[in-house]
């Protein structure tokens, strides 16, 4: 396995505070230097939310723009991606950032449970995101928390909804949706394969499932995520993770082990398509 892997940081969020764990990183210049570190750990993509200096969420494009100004200039190549999740606001308030253009934005194409709610996402909502992704040429990375969303995701792709070729993350181990399971994993995997040949993957584990999706993706041939979005914990004894760029860089020695090594930000751009 030569294919460099994809490494993305997931460095917020909007659900872990610094009550969690105090290396989460809330206001912009917190996650401008938190990116900066995890970058220079072998990150090529961050994923980006935004909060209130509070800790709670927001979706505000201001606060996007301060962050994607500081991203460009501390992180010079580094994809950036932003979240249009739903714990970040509602409706279309949650596309409201796509103006600023950024690389990619997270795409969810259908709904599901999450451990306290219902994480929704409507076919009109959807159909709006995808379309304000092509008015500002973004490129979105599904978020498939269920198989049915990459079989709609496709679909879309299929009726020009979507520019292709897609991009997905399995996304396993939340409360209530996907958990993490090898042999559903391997069925993801192959079905992608043959449904959207030509579709790049990343593997996103939440919670205690993040370095076992690591390990299987690096494996399979696919990129990772990791990142204090996900997890704030370093190994199941408890112990917290030191910083987002202490993950990042973990993963990064973890390639090796599978014959890999982690994508500079030009193989990065070039594997998704996206411009230099």
């Amino acid at each position: 396995m030569t294919t460099p892997c994809i490494i993305t940081v997931a460095i917020t969020g909007s659900v872990p505070t610094k009550a969690d764990n105090p290396a989460v990183p809330i206001t912009v210049p917190e996650q401008v230097e938190s990116t900066q570190a995890s970058f220079e750990a072998g990150a090529s993509l961050a994923h980006c939310h935004v909060r209130n200096d509070d800790g709670t969420t927001s979706s505000d494009p201001e606060k996007f723009g301060r962050l994607v100004e500081g991203l460009k200039k501390h992180c010079p190549g580094m994809i950036i991606q932003l979240s249009t999740g739903g714990r970040s606001g509602t409706g279309r308030e949650r596309g409201g950032m796509l103006p600023l253009r950024p690389d990619m934005a997270s795409l969810s194409t259908g709904s599901c449970n999450f451990p306290t709610r219902v994480y929704e996402n409507s076919p009109e909502l959807v159909d709006w995101l995808s379309a304000e992704m092509i008015k500002y040429d973004v490129k979105p990375e599904i978020e498939a928390f269920d198989l049915s969303m990459i079989f709609q995701a496709v679909k879309m792709e299929e009726a020009g909804k979507i520019k292709g070729p897609l991009h997905v993350q399995f996304v396993m181990g939340v409360k209530n949706a996907m958990p993490v399971d090898k042999e559903t994993f391997d069925f993801y995997v192959k079905t992608l394969k043959r449904i959207a040949p030509q579709a790049t993957w990343t593997g996103a584990g939440i919670g205690k499932g993040q370095l076992m999706l690591n390990r299987w993706s690096l494996e399979a041939g696919g990129h990772c995520r990791t990142g204090l979005e996900d997890n704030i914990r370093w190994d199941e004894s408890g112990k917290l993770a030191p910083s987002n760029a202490a993950l990042v860089k973990r993963l990064a020695d973890l390639c090796a082990e599978y014959g890999r090594r982690p994508a500079t930000t030009a193989e990065a751009r070039q594997i998704l398509g996206l411009a230099a």
